[in-house]
């Protein structure tokens, strides 16, 4: 299937385009996609609903998400829809880590996000996190114990970050942490643009017996303001097929279990 098939392949995609070209037109949309204008005009308007473009007449303009997204600051819903395919791939594929019984620890990544969405077959789980996304889609089985951290609430990520958080998840082991981050370099560790959300991320890799790192391929070599850990401090890295293979054998080479996925 191809990826414009979809809705949401589609918007990932016009936001693409929009970071590029910084404007879109219906009918230039609509041709690109082999689609009618009518459905470019629903994809328009879901991504003007969730912030994430301004629209024009005939089109659409980049917004501040987009904006912020250039300058290493991206918003969640901006996040989500970027690599949809991929992280949708790599969440279904950490999924199959979890034993029921299990304690696990889900951090605000929109990667880690997608392992929540990936918890039909179990039936008795303790859930920990610092998303108020992944707590929503957790309480959706309606069958396992959901524990959301209190603390301060950072809007583009809705996350709990902060003392009161970090307080709150020193009272908690989990047997797995499932963590996604902005930027990974086998040299330069795990990074992320926020300050408190690294500091966050520390407390959680603390208090997991097993760390698995979610993140496509896309964050590999790149390093942001804040770090979180070297990647020694990681049991499991789960990306997609577009990990160079030098970087694999690091992994590899440090005792890191690496595993790839195909996105179809």
């Amino acid at each position: 299937m191809n990826i414009y098939d979809t809705g949401q392949g589609r918007r990932s995609a016009i936001l693409q385009k929009l970071r590029e070209d910084s404007s879109v037109s219906v009918s230039q949309l609509s041709k690109q996609f082999g689609v009618s204008e009518v459905t470019i005009r629903k994809d328009l308007r879901i991504l003007k609903e969730r912030k994430l473009l301004i629209r024009v007449h005939g089109g659409a303009i980049k917004g501040a998400a987009i904006a912020a997204a250039e300058e290493g600051e991206q918003n969640v819903n901006f996040k989500s829809l970027v690599h949809a395919r991929e992280k949708e791939a790599i969440g279904r594929a950490a999924s199959a880590h979890i034993k029921d019984g299990d304690t696990i620890m889900i951090d605000s990544g929109t990667t880690a996000l997608e392992v929540a969405r990936h918890l039909d077959r179990f039936h008795d789980l303790t859930i920990i996190t610092n998303s108020v996304n992944a707590m929503i889609e957790a309480l959706k089985y309606k069958r396992f114990r959901v524990l959301l951290v209190g603390g301060s609430v950072r809007e583009s990520s809705m996350s709990m970050v902060g003392s009161l958080a970090e307080s709150n998840l020193k009272l908690f082991y989990c047997d797995k942490l499932f963590l996604g981050v902005d930027s990974f370099s086998v040299d330069a560790g795990l990074s992320t643009p926020s300050i408190e959300e690294a500091s966050t991320n520390q407390v959680m890799i603390s208090r997991a017996r097993e760390v698995i790192a979610v993140f496509d391929s896309s964050k590999i070599n790149k390093r942001a303001l804040a770090f979180i850990a070297m990647p020694d401090r990681i049991n499991t890295v789960i990306t997609d097929k577009n990990l160079p293979a030098s970087v694999a054998n690091q992994l590899r080479n440090m005792k890191i279990n690496v595993e790839t996925v195909t996105v179809s």
